[in-house]
């Protein structure tokens, strides 16, 4: 059973960055297309990047496109998502999620079709 823990979340201030980890255990995430999500409380779960398996497409949201960069380590088991630039709206908790294979590609960036997730970590943007 694949398991995924994030962490690098944070306080940053406008401007600043910060690096999002997502590491696997129980199972290699090469097999899987990696989202990450947010959230913010009242608000619905929004898909910010993802990953395809072999790393053949990345998508990301509107709003963070060229601030924002994902990225997987198979060595380490590990997809990261680059934050720079960051704006007080970013503000919101991250979390990853994995589907086996490429074919959740086509349904980005609905969350439903995720099968794993992990538990989150909180991005705060503040001056």
């Amino acid at each position: 059973q694949l398991q995924l823990v994030e962490s690098g979340g944070g306080l940053v201030q406008p401007g600043g960055s910060l690096r999002l980890s997502c590491a696997g255990s129980g199972s290699t995430l090469d097999y899987y297309s990696i989202g990450w999500f947010r959230q913010v409380p009242g608000k619905e779960r929004e898909g910010v990047s993802c990953i395809s398996v072999n790393d053949v497409s990345t998508y990301y949201l509107d709003s963070v496109k060229g601030r924002f960069t994902i990225s997987r380590d198979n060595a380490k088991n590990t997809v990261y998502l680059q934050m720079n630039s960051l704006k007080p709206e970013d503000t919101a908790i991250y979390y990853c999620a994995a589907a086996p294979g490429i074919e959740v590609m086509g349904t980005w960036p609905n969350p439903l079709y995720f099968d794993f997730w992990g538990q989150g970590t909180q991005v705060t943007v503040s001056s």
